[in-house]
Formats: C-alpha cells, sequence, structure tokens
C-alpha cells in the first residue's frame, strides 16, 4: 500500500463505519473534515459571501448523504471536497441569478487585507471576475476549473476524487479554458481586469 493509501486508510475505515450507520463514526469524521470542506467552500465562493453558511451546511448534508455511495477508492476528504465545489458552484450561480434581479449593480464584499485600498479594489474586481467566469460555465467543466485552479488539484486526484476518466478531466479543463478564454477576449473589461496590474 502506498504511503498515501496508509495515511488515507483510517479516513476510509472511518467513513465505511460512518455510512453503516455508526454516529460516533460520523461525528468524528465530521470534525475532522468539515474544517476542509469549509476552506472549499470559500474559496470557491469568497469568505465573504451571504450564502457561505448555506453551502456549508448543504455540503455537510451532501456529504452525510452520499457516505453511502463512496467506495472508499480515494480520501473521503477528496470525496467532500467534489460535493464542497458542486455545491458552492450551484450556490454562486443562483446567487448571482438572485441578485441580479434584486440589485444588477451589487457587488461582491471584499475580504479584509493588509494591502492599499487601490490594490484591494483591484484584487476584489479580479477575484468577483473569476467566480462569476466559473459560474458561466457548465457544472462539469466549473468543478474540474476550480479543483484544478482553485483548488490546486493535481488531474489524477479530480479524476479520482469526482469519480471521472482522466482524459473526461483533461476534456472539461480543456474546454473550459476555450470557453474562458473566449470570454475574456470578447470582452475588453473582462481582459482589462483580469490581464491589468493593481497600481
Amino acid at each position: 500500500m502506498s504511503e498515501a493509501g496508509v495515511q488515507h486508510a483510517p479516513l476510509v475505515i472511518l467513513a465505511r463505519e460512518a455510512a453503516a450507520g455508526d454516529s460516533a463514526a460520523m461525528s468524528k469524521l465530521l470534525r475532522t473534515i468539515a474544517p476542509k470542506l469549509v476552506a472549499v467552500v470559500k474559496a470557491i465562493l469568497g469568505a465573504a459571501h451571504a450564502d457561505v453558511d448555506d453551502a456549508v451546511q448543504q455540503t455537510l448534508i451532501g456529504f452525510v448523504q452520499g457516505l453511502p455511495q463512496f467506495r472508499g477508492d480515494c480520501d473521503p476528504t477528496g470525496y467532500g471536497r467534489v460535493i464542497a465545489v458542486r455545491t458552492a458552484v450551484a450556490i454562486g450561480k443562483r446567487a448571482r441569478s438572485r441578485d441580479a434581479k434584486n440589485d444588477p449593480g451589487a457587488e461582491a464584499d471584499a475580504m479584509p487585507s493588509t494591502a492599499s485600498p487601490r490594490e484591494d479594489a483591484f484584487a476584489t474586481r479580479r477575484k468577483e471576475a473569476l467566480r462569476q467566469l466559473l459560474e458561466e460555465l457548465p457544472t462539469e467543466q466549473a468543478e474540474a476549473f476550480a479543483m484544478r485552479i482553485v483548488l490546486g488539484c493535481s488531474l489524477e486526484e479530480i479524476a479520482r476524487e469526482s469519480g471521472a476518466p482522466l482524459n473526461t478531466v483533461r476534456s472539461r479543463l480543456r474546454l473550459a479554458k476555450e470557453r474562458l478564454r473566449s470570454r475574456i477576449e470578447s470582452d475588453p473589461a473582462l481582459r482589462e481586469t483580469l490581464g491589468g496590474q493593481g497600481q
């Protein structure tokens, strides 16, 4: 067994026990992985997003409900990470649609920082533009792109955690990049936001 397999084996066993109805195992499993799933949701939506708490709650519910289908071929944290990405992307799309109807000029809240106000404003615009672009992608492409770019997962990790063949992951990422490139090239303001530098 690989070193990674040895490290993850206790969590896989815990996940199987939790799926079989062991409430102590479920509690321990959630205490272990919940902070990592919260971090994923915040990375996708932004820590100040109004729906972060709802996204976290839906992620944890989805994880608990999905445990009986967990096959144990990856770390349960990776399994939960896919659920967190999927949930955050879906909630982001719904929130953007809702906000557009209620306040077309609404912008996402900025996270506190030690940068200058101008740098903060530029970083906030850039993050918001990237989140908006992510939300425009088809779900599978958005998930693969978020896992690769936002979370830094390898192609193999994305394939294993999402249950998709490696070539499918490559295809989703290629299509996502092509779609994003086309969208950015067709929008001068977006091109300036994503290509410019905060000065």
